[in-house]
């Protein structure tokens, strides 16, 4: 006869049965093998760790590996992921960026906490912090010509419709000034060796100028993610009034493809290779002397496979000069772009990316912004790939608004 403990075992693993467990009740990932039995939720085993950091709240358990006895096995099967997200998630603000198991630590840990320690979605008084259109205090930017972090004051201000900084802190006017409607945040805590690491974009003089930032408290930095998001949602919600939930959130904000080292060649395919920084967004394959910098020295426009656009692995025959042995060739109309990976496994995860996105047919306003700078984008990119200590001119994508045809459609 099976033992108590052996009986309660197996009704967990029953309960997993029931709709919304057999997934982690936070970030969404398969099959959680672990359960907070003071909160009656079944969650995976990286967001276990983040719930006993609010132990006072939420303790949690394995399904597998730990005693459970039968009160506690009763408690979870009255509640479940469903229920408890119906309590927890009353009221979350549609541009709250709700994070999944691919995204970094910060933005799981400080979900979680926003859900069950703050309690942000139940009492909407508390989302005040990014909900407000107006914010401001100090972060740590990084400089672009010494690499220093130094204390600015930031303003991100929806009445202005811009975020702005400045180098004193009793300055009266800005340092910068970024313009809602063209700016991006995305965190990249591996970029800068900072798990509360953020980069911004936004269109300087038509060019895609980097800041990097961070904050000590990492509700402070994901705070101020989710009052750009906010910001940018009440824009595009004014620029395109009928264009729903579904069309506006994926343009909030956005993470790069793909980043990483490729070695690179000129358009002559002569010139020796040289090891550069690249990050694939959306559809621009930007290249960096260095990570942090500032400008990218160069960017390619990677069309769809209609437009006669195709990636191959390997390099042409005669081609000489690399040190990388993994190479990639993506053919465009105009000419053939030569890059080289460190390893194969490199190869095939840049290969996989330039595939994806070249086997996405193109959005009108892609088209639009080829065609409107084709001749220009053709002229200025032999200058940008010479390496020249010049910002490039982000001329194939100009990430301002194009509404289509049809108006209630939104294209950005």
């Amino acid at each position: 006869m099976a033992s108590d403990q052996e009986q309660n075992g197996k009704r967990l693993i029953q309960l997993l049965e029931k709709p919304g467990n057999g997934n982690c009740a936070d970030c969404g990932a398969a099959d959680p093998e672990w359960v907070s039995y003071t909160l009656g939720v079944f969650v995976c085993h990286s967001c276990s760790g983040l719930h006993r950091n609010i132990a006072q709240i939420s303790k949690v358990k394995s399904i597998l590996l730990d005693p459970w006895s039968s009160s506690q096995v009763e408690f979870v099967d009255s509640v479940g992921n469903d229920a408890a997200n119906a309590k927890y998630e009353q009221i979350v603000p549609a541009f709250f960026y709700r994070p999944t198991y691919k995204d970094c630590l910060l933005l799981r840990e400080q979900w979680i906490r926003a859900k069950y320690e703050r309690k942000e979605f139940m009492y909407v008084e508390r989302q005040e912090p990014y909900s407000a259109g107006y914010r401001e205090g100090f972060l740590w930017k990084r400089g672009r010509d010494n690499g220093q972090f130094l204390s600015r004051k930031f303003i991100l201000t929806e009445r202005e419709g811009v975020l702005k900084y400045f180098n004193k802190h009793d300055a009266r006017e800005p340092k910068a000034i970024m313009k809602i409607s063209t700016l991006n945040a995305s965190f990249q805590p591996e970029k800068l060796c900072n798990p509360h690491g953020m980069q911004i974009t936004y269109l300087k003089d038509n060019s895609t100028r980097n800041i990097f930032i961070y904050h000590e408290d990492g509700k402070e930095m994901v705070d101020w993610f989710n009052a750009i998001r906010a910001a940018r949602f009440h824009y595009l919600q004014v620029a395109f009034p009928g264009a729903s939930h579904s069309e506006l959130l994926p343009k909030l904000t956005r993470s790069y493809i793909k980043e990483g080292f490729m070695e690179k060649t000129g358009p002559k395919h002569t010139e020796g290779f040289k090891k550069r920084w690249f990050t694939m967004d959306d559809r621009r394959l930007m290249y960096f002397k260095d990570p942090l910098d500032a400008y990218a020295r160069g960017e390619v426009f990677i069309g769809s496979k209609e437009n006669s656009y195709t990636v191959l692995p390997g390099l042409p025959g005669n081609t000489q000069g690399y040190r990388w042995q993994f190479g990639i060739t993506i053919v465009t109309p105009d000419r053939k772009f030569l890059f080289a990976c460190e390893t194969e496994k490199d190869q095939k995860d840049w290969i996989s990316a330039f595939q994806t996105v070249i086997d996405r047919p193109m959005l009108p306003q892609e088209y639009a912004g080829k065609l409107n700078t084709k001749s220009s984008f053709n002229s200025l990119i032999s200058i940008a790939e010479s390496d020249l200590s010049l910002p490039f001119v982000a001329l194939s994508l100009q990430w301002r608004p194009i509404l289509s045809t049809n108006h209630n459609r939104l294209s950005v």
